[in-house]
């Protein structure tokens, strides 16, 4: 499939700059695959539009205050943008800007360079805990009054390089009214990097971390109907669907790229690792029933993925629909129901 099936013209005034005041105050355009019936409803109405008793499957993680504004060594600034831990002492990766003028060993104030890994990337060692500022989509030009908005009510889990924007819509009052079970997947880089091949399968992923209690996903393995709130729950949930029920039976053995690896785990373990699937159209999905998405950037594996629950001719006229209607785009911006 070629990259620019991917493409699409938005008026830049549809970038959702703020939040809306209330999260669920936000529209909700609902699509039925089986019939074609296109509803706009407001966010706060997701209830009713689900089946009698659907899962409704979250991602909890929790957004890092990962952007740090430094002093570079005899003048001039430096900005990190912290990624993902990986490894004991403070070891991090991250991105380091303006690159080019920095070197390994050089310190920004708490932040060591320890290594260039090439696109901009750094391995660093960082003093403490992150204390930067939530790390906004370039896209989003306003300051944000308050960092909690860009942490979804029921984050727990720190360490998201960006929020997953599809749960920034809930309120505490909503989630009481639903059927709700929890799994973990960190946003990592691939969020601020569009497809720039020719084709999408040509393009690469990298790999994030994720991790899913047992028993949490013995309960959606077990569910009728699952929603999943956003396109990180999909591919745990996808995941895990190609792990637990058809990879190797030996739990210990580290999971591949596509995220194919542990057999199933005794029920006081937490099934984890890396996942590097990749859902393109053409994708036969096995455990999401309903998708639950703010509006994608063009060329991003956000869209293909969208693309290949809902259709890619009926994503286009959905795309095409809530320009037409002014919904509001990308990270603050209106939210839609597949079906």
């Amino acid at each position: 499939m070629e990259t620019a099936e991917l493409d699409y013209e938005l008026p830049p005034e549809l970038i959702a700059q703020r939040p809306a005041e209330r999260r669920d105050d936000s529209r909700l355009l609902v699509y039925e695959r089986a019939s074609g019936e296109v509803r706009h409803r407001r966010f706060s109405d997701l209830p009713d539009e689900l089946a009698e008793n659907e899962l409704v499957v979250v991602n909890e993680s929790r957004v890092i205050p990962a952007r740090l504004r430094l002093d570079r060594p005899g003048g001039g600034q430096a900005e990190v943008l912290l990624l993902e831990r990986v490894g004991p002492d403070g070891v991090w990766e991250g991105l380091a800007k303006p690159s080019r003028r920095l070197r390994p060993g050089q310190q920004l104030g708490p932040v060591e360079l320890l290594e260039p890994l090439g696109g901009g990337r750094w391995l660093l060692r960082l003093e403490g805990e992150p204390a930067g500022e939530a790390p906004l989509p370039p896209y989003i030009t306003e300051p944000l009054a308050d960092p909690e908005r860009y942490q979804t009510v029921y984050a727990r889990q720190e360490g998201s390089a960006a929020a997953p924007t599809a749960g920034l819509h809930f309120t505490p009052e909503l989630l009481a009214r639903l059927e709700v079970e929890r799994v973990t997947l960190h946003v990592g880089l691939d969020t601020f990097r569009p497809i720039e091949t020719e084709t999408l399968e040509d393009h690469a992923i990298h790999t994030e971390r994720y991790s899913v209690e047992s028993a949490a996903w013995e309960r959606i393995r077990a569910a009728e109907r699952v929603l999943a709130v956003g396109t990180t729950t999909v591919r745990v949930l996808e995941t895990l669907s190609n792990t637990v029920l058809q990879g190797p039976s030996d739990p210990s053995e580290p999971p591949d790229s596509a995220g194919r690896s542990a057999g199933p785990t005794p029920s006081n373990t937490v099934l984890q690792g890396r996942t590097g699937l990749y859902i393109t159209p053409g994708y036969e999905f096995k455990r999401v029933d309903s998708l639950l998405t703010n509006f994608h950037l063009p060329r991003s594996s956000l869209l293909a993925l969208v693309m290949a629950f809902a259709g890619v001719e009926e994503t286009r006229r959905l795309y095409e629909l809530a320009i037409e209607e002014r919904y509001r785009f990308y990270s603050f911006g209106d939210a839609m129901l597949v079906r």
